[in-house]
């Protein structure tokens, strides 16, 4: 009984993930209960098919602490040249009534947020990922962003 349960186990676990055919890279780091304003995520990409295009995609994992209705971030893409290409992103999270946006049932919300298209590598890169959440008339940034979890950066094949 107990190998039947497994075998089915298994097959449902295949089945998921041979759903996801775009998919090339996905991976998730947790900031804890709090993104720190000097806390930097990063992903190593592995080294990818350099005849193929891209589409990047930043994941975000927030739950109802999160109080404002945009988040921005400071995105560095380093290539292997040493070259860095550095962007400040915005995204909005929350409708106008407050209500966090995102996929799920709980009050933990997941938001797949386009980062880049149509993109070619050559070579290993690495992604930098920042918060820079500022409040309405403040200068400096939010020390402690509440709500964020965890932040992932996913690869998809374009075609």
């Amino acid at each position: 009984m107990r190998i039947k349960n497994s075998v089915f186990l298994l097959l449902i676990v295949i089945l998921f993930s041979s759903c996801d055919e775009k998919r090339v890279f996905d991976e998730y780091k947790s900031v804890g209960s709090a993104w720190h304003k000097d806390s930097i995520v990063s992903f190593n990409l592995p080294e990818l098919d350099s005849t193929k295009r891209y589409n990047l995609f930043i994941n975000i994992r927030g739950n109802n602490n999160y109080q404002f209705n945009n988040l921005f971030l400071i995105v560095t893409l380093e290539k292997p040249n040493g070259y860095t290409k550095v962007d400040t992103l915005e995204y909005q999270m929350a409708s106008p009534d407050g209500t966090l946006l995102g996929d799920g049932f709980t009050d933990i919300k997941e938001s797949k947020l386009f980062y880049k298209e149509n993109v070619k590598f050559r070579g290993k890169y690495k992604v930098n990922i920042k918060q820079a959440v500022r409040e309405t008339g403040k200068v400096p940034g939010v020390e402690r962003l509440e709500g964020i979890t965890e932040v992932g950066l996913r690869i998809e094949n374009k075609d």
